[in-house]
Order: structure tokens, then C-alpha cells, then sequence
């Protein structure tokens, strides 16, 4: 559908500190699966004085390796890209095993109202439990010993979702709204397309080069693979809209023929993304609700929309 080139040869050598540039180091936890790919990324930023950027899942094995990586500094910031339990779920083992405080762009919030039965995690899940200890805004700064971090709003897979610049480099940490292995889940309620886009557009126009993903590799020229991620995720639209104007009325319709190189077992993750278009496209004007709601919903053009 566009010209994204995925890196899927990432080797996050699981449990280790491997360095990525003079102030920054990587731990992957050992949570690998279909959504989390090779497992989740952990940053630790700076030396002596350190932050640790989304401490992962709620597994110790990880923790010890974090505090095994810093043994010998101190953990002054814990900051949390989003509130998914496969990157904010580990901070309370953190804060006991350090007392630092926790920075994020607040307790989880969906996107819009979960509808009457209506899943809002996918297998990671609202970390709807959480509660840091400040609140970041848009533009706030988070400063360290030797290192100093923007906070970017990127809401779009979550609607607390922030990516951090580290000043002085060309290194931005992503989150999960920009991955480099696989396009981002976009799943509402949690998730919203319009804002997803939104968030790429701006963070397409920054000048950082070099992405540092919450799963898989480091993303190089990073502005050039936004680009290419908002002209899928538009293609993905018109694809979407041809299906439902050739008479596709049900998400299921659309996922079986727009996602029909897709393996099965992702089929549920590709009909919330379906969701989220057809959300925007209703939102739009360009479609109509006939019956019901959300995935159980019944759709059709709308004529000169």
C-alpha cells in the first residue's frame, strides 16, 4: 500500500544495556509477541543521574535488569510514554525499588466513551490504575543531570500518548506512535485516527532525525518514514471508502478483503484500525451509521460526500 521499508531483523539482545548514543541506553523486556514484536523498550537517559523512559511490563526479571543496568546511579525520573500495561505496568516495582517520581501525560483516558461491550484493550491493555506523580504538558521540560527532555502530545493510539526530544541531539523517543517494524494500532476507544494523523503531521515537521521506538529499532530518517506512514494510512482511507462504496457494509466485510494478506490472528487488532477509519470518515461526512455501533455497526457512503 505505500513504500515503508519495515526493519523486522531487530535483535533487542533481551535483558542487556545496549548503548545508542552518549546518553542514551536501551533494555528490551522479554515480553515478545504479535503486538509488542521483540518486547517492549525501555530507555534509560543520561549517566550518574538517570531518567528511565517507560519501564515496561509488570515483569521483575525487567526491573532487575534496569536496576542492574544503572547499579551505581540513581533513577531521579520515571517517565511514561503512554498508559498501555506493556509500557506503564512496571512502575510500581520501579518507584519501590528507586522512590522516583513518575512523569506522564496523565492517568489513562480514552479517546471517546466506550459503547455497551465494547473491548478497549487490546492484549497490552489500559493501564487504567495508573496515576503520576506530575503531569506533563504539551512543551513541558524535564531536566536532569547533563540530559534534558521536551515533551511532545502525540494522542492518536492513546489519548495520553507523549513522545520526548532529548535536546541537543537528533533523537526523539516515539512511543508507540511511530514503530519501525510494523504500522501503529489505532484502536478506538482508546484510539483515534484523527488525532493519530494529526500527531504525525507534527511530528513529521520537527527537525529530530533519529526515532527511538517503544518496540524495535531505532528509526533513521525519521521524517522521511512519517511521510511515507501518513500516505499508507491515507491509502488505507481510500481503500477503506472503496470497499464500503462498492457496497461492504460491516467492518468484517472490509477486514477480509482490504486485510486479506494478513494473518488471520490479527484479523481483531485490523477491524479496530478499520474502526477508527470509518470513525473518521464519519466524522467526515463521507459515511453514514445505517445501524448499530462501532465494530457491530452496519455503514454506507454517503453520495458526494
Amino acid at each position: 500500500m505505500s513504500d515503508i521499508c519495515f526493519d523486522r531483523d531487530f535483535d533487542p539482545q533481551t535483558g542487556r544495556a545496549v548503548p545508542l548514543g552518549p546518553l542514551v541506553r536501551r533494555v528490551t523486556a522479554g515480553n515478545a509477541n504479535p503486538f509488542t514484536f521483540r518486547g517492549t523498550n525501555s530507555y534509560i537517559v543520561g549517566h550518574g543521574h538517570v531518567a528511565v523512559i517507560d519501564p515496561g511490563p509488570d515483569d521483575p526479571a525487567h526491573i532487575e535488569a534496569l536496576l542492574a543496568a544503572t547499579s551505581g546511579e540513581t533513577i531521579e525520573a520515571i517517565i511514561v510514554t503512554h498508559t498501555h500495561r506493556d509500557h506503564s505496568a512496571g512502575v510500581p516495582r520501579l518507584v519501590a525499588a528507586t522512590g522516583a517520581p513518575v512523569h506522564a501525560g496523565g492517568a489513562h483516558r480514552f479517546a471517546r466513551p466506550p459503547r455497551e461491550g465494547e473491548s478497549a484493550t487490546l492484549d497490552a491493555g489500559a493501564d487504567e490504575s495508573f496515576a503520576p506523580d506530575a503531569t506533563i504538558k504539551d512543551g513541558g521540560i524535564i531536566t536532569g543531570d547533563g540530559w534534558q527532555l521536551e515533551a511532545i502530545a502525540t494522542p492518536g493510539h492513546a489519548a495520553n500518548h507523549m513522545a520526548f526530544a532529548l535536546s541537543g541531539s537528533d533523537m526523539l523517543f516515539s512511543g508507540d506512535h511511530v514503530m519501525g517494524w510494523s504500522t501503529t494500532v489505532v484502536a478506538p476507544p482508546d484510539g483515534c485516527m484523527a488525532d493519530y494523523m494529526t500527531s504525525l503531521e507534527r511530528l513529521g515537521a520537527r527537525p529530530e532525525t533519529i526515532y527511538l521506538p517503544g518496540h524495535g529499532a531505532p528509526i533513521a530518517d525519521a521524517p522521511s518514514f512519517v511521510r511515507a506512514l501518513r500516505a499508507h494510512r491515507k491509502l488505507r482511507e481510500a481503500a477503506i471508502l472503496a470497499r464500503i462504496e462498492k457496497g461492504d457494509r460491516t467492518i468484517a466485510e472490509i477486514v477480509a478483503v482490504v486485510y486479506r494478506e494478513t494473518p488471520s490472528a490479527l484479523h481483531g487488532a485490523a477491524a479496530l484500525s478499520v474502526l477508527a477509519h470509518v470513525e473518521d470518515l464519519v466524522a467526515k461526512g463521507r459515511v453514514r451509521v445505517l445501524e448499530g455501533s462501532g465494530l457491530g455497526a452496519r455503514y454506507e457512503a454517503v453520495s458526494g460526500g
